[in-house]
């Protein structure tokens, strides 16, 4: 998957306007049943795009501009979350995961004093030190500095008969030992997504990582192709931001 397209507001009517966007587009009715969507944490980290063959971890790069990324799968394979092997006995031929390296606060807090301790630079925000380290040369470092992954898709598949459902491969990633995210559940149409969002932005100073909102995706993949992109973003996707 591509970048995500923002809410234009930070108001949780944007669900309803969501909704009644895809609903439209799909061309259906009022009698027709509410969409099931997959409402997930937006993490506040670095992109990322992890490349398998035959379930061993071959190639790491920063998203960059959407296309080309810098390769940096050496520091990538020392993230104790990232697995270099896919945990199944029939992985797909070649799978591009795509994903989010983050740092916790605690760790980040960790991070900063050492660095202020030894007289070095210390960094504004966990997703300014997660950013930063994967490009560093010596990846003992980055393997010290705590990482973390979550994966939220994928933009190529051969050899495997994806789920028909977003939640669906994020179960199957699960399965075979990539992270996910913790909170993710599917909702049937705009109210369920209100109360999610709400949810989420109440109880996020629980977290022990930062996120600046949630993601709404349709969840069946169907309804996803005919939907398509505009300029090179999901138009099945909504990331809507805390205020």
């Amino acid at each position: 998957m591509l970048s995500i397209r923002n809410a234009p507001s930070t108001d949780i009517s944007e669900c309803k306007a969501f909704d009644l966007r895809i609903r439209k587009e799909l061309k259906l009715s009022e009698s027709d049943p509410p969409i099931d969507y997959l409402a997930e944490l937006k993490i506040d980290g670095a992109a990322i795009s992890l490349r398998y063959k035959e379930g061993k971890l071959i190639r790491g790069a920063t998203r960059g501009d959407g296309e080309i990324g810098e390769d940096i799968t050496q520091n990538l394979k020392s993230i104790k979350d990232i697995c270099p092997e896919l945990r199944t006995n029939t992985p797909p031929t070649i799978l591009e995961v795509r994903g989010e390296v983050f740092m916790s606060r605690r760790d980040f807090e960790d991070l900063n004093r050492k660095l202020a301790a030894q007289g070095g630079k210390t960094f504004k925000t966990p997703r300014n030190a997660a950013a930063g380290t994967i490009r560093q040369l010596d990846s003992s470092v980055v393997s010290l500095q705590k990482l973390s992954f979550l994966a939220h898709g994928f933009a190529e598949a051969t050899g495997w008969a994806a789920p028909r459902t977003q939640s669906q491969i994020l179960n199957a990633f699960a399965d075979w030992k990539l992270p996910v995210s913790p909170k993710r559940v599917v909702s049937s149409g705009a109210n369920a997504l209100e109360k999610f969002y709400e949810a989420i932005r109440d109880g996020r100073s629980d977290l022990d990582f930062d996120i600046d909102g949630v993601v709404y995706k349709v969840d069946r993949r169907d309804f996803q192709e005919k939907l398509g992109l505009r300029d090179r973003e999901p138009r099945w996707a909504l990331a809507h931001k805390f205020p």
